[in-house]
């Protein structure tokens, strides 16, 4: 047999959830093929058959804990289910069966091992507990807080209950709503979400500073040299390589923004490590683009297509993920109009742009045009960045969206 173990899950990161196993006992399997995918408090990812063979046992079911090491499972050798068979102890032959299999017994095979005794120990019917897990698979939570739900809906005494002269009634619509509701388990990475989203209000003295840019040179540029961009570089230009290198520019000027704090010293960070914010399926997170001040816009479109097609297929690394100085994110594809983003802590700012649209503006000539607009949005910690850096900050990145040129020639 050769056992599936937790692999190591990256740095700070000790424990694990079974969210999906993509095979079943008794399914053949190849060297280095996806088994089993693994939720994290930061990412989702698959741990790979360790040798061919076919699985012989799957020992933690899906909506359970591990641990870093721990055993998830075992392949047996090649030939499919009849190997596991052979692999496995003789037991012994009974003459009779005494009652039929039914639906209690269906039920109780789809169980984790871990699951399973819990149900036997404390005799009860899987039929009437709730399944949170993956295609409502009970998991030992289900289980626990379907025990306790019991102890608290005890019968109360016949001699002490209430007459029905003086019981409460209750509100018939109360329970009908409750019968709508859906209870689902969250997921490692969502509740990961929410505490870093409380830790940073917590922690962090959050401001906002608004200011509106003038979309217009940056895309009448896009439209005239976007097809020998293509053309060149094999990839399109959008709007994020202009935001991610007017916010570099800017930060190079109000280094405060891409400071942080540790213990009682400030961190001044000479790299520009910018996260790029990235929607998906399990919830938000904030890959990291490297080095941009080093990197032409071409190659910045590349690496933000690229973080964000694999952190959407579940495929970034947590490594992507750590490190980064300053993060842009972009609500504007959504339809956000305005908004005030939370810090991605440790950092100290983090840039949102929001949705461009036309409106009415006055012209220095004073003239009135229709213009492409964007309201742009930097939330900042004032215990690092004082409010004229904030403000200064935010024109700088107006200014070179405005006049792009800015961007080519570095001023």
């Amino acid at each position: 047999m050769t056992q599936i173990l937790v692999p190591t899950l990256g740095e700070s990161v000790s424990e694990a959830t079974v969210a999906q196993w993509l095979k079943k006992e008794g399914e053949a399997v190849s060297a280095d093929e996806p088994i089993v995918e693994l939720e994290t408090d930061k990412v989702t990812l698959e741990v790979n058959a360790p040798s061919d063979g076919v699985i012989a046992k799957i020992v933690v079911g899906e909506g359970e804990n591990v641990e870093v090491g721990a055993l998830l499972g075992e392949i047996g050798g090649e030939g499919g289910a009849a190997a596991v068979a052979n692999d496995a102890p003789s037991a012994p032959v009974k003459e009779e069966v005494s009652q039929p299999e039914g639906p209690q017994k269906d039920e109780e095979q789809k169980l984790s091992p871990a699951v399973l005794k819990l149900v036997n120990d404390n005799n009860l019917d899987v039929s009437r507990i709730k399944g949170t897990g993956k295609d409502g698979r009970l998991t030992k939570e289900d289980v626990l807080h379907h025990m306790e739900g019991n102890k608290k809906s005890d019968p109360v005494p016949a001699a002490k209950a209430p007459t029905p002269s003086t019981a409460p009634v209750q509100p018939v619509a109360v329970s009908e709503k409750k019968d709508r509701e859906e209870r689902v388990r969250m997921t490692r990475l969502r509740q990961s979400i929410a505490k870093r989203l409380k830790s940073a209000q917590e922690e962090a003295a959050i401001l906002t500073t608004f200011n509106e840019v003038d979309m217009g040179a940056v895309m009448a540029l896009r439209k005239e040299y976007q097809e020998r961009f293509v053309k060149k570089h094999d990839v399109k230009l959008g709007f994020m390589s202009f935001f991610v290198k007017a916010a570099v520019q800017a930060l190079k000027e109000f280094p405060a923004v891409n400071a942080e704090i540790q213990g009682d010293e400030l961190v001044y960070k000479n790299y520009y490590d910018i996260g790029v914010a990235v929607s998906t399926p399990q919830g938000l997170v904030v890959p990291v683009v490297r080095d941009c001040d080093e990197k032409s816009m071409a190659q910045i479109e590349r690496d933000i297509i690229d973080v964000g097609t694999r952190a959407r297929d579940g495929k970034i690394a947590i490594e992507e993920m750590q490190g980064g100085t300053f993060t842009v994110t972009n609500g504007g594809i959504f339809g956000s109009l305005m908004s005030t983003p939370i810090l991605n802590t440790p950092q100290s700012g983090i840039l949102g742009m929001h949705k461009i649209q036309q409106r009415a503006m006055v012209m220095p000539d004073g003239s009135i045009e229709a213009r492409p607009m964007m309201y742009l949005a930097l939330s900042y910690d004032h215990r690092v960045i004082d409010g004229r850096e904030s403000v200064s900050f935010l024109v700088r990145i107006k200014e070179a969206l405005e006049d792009p040129q800015r961007l080519l020639l570095d001023i």
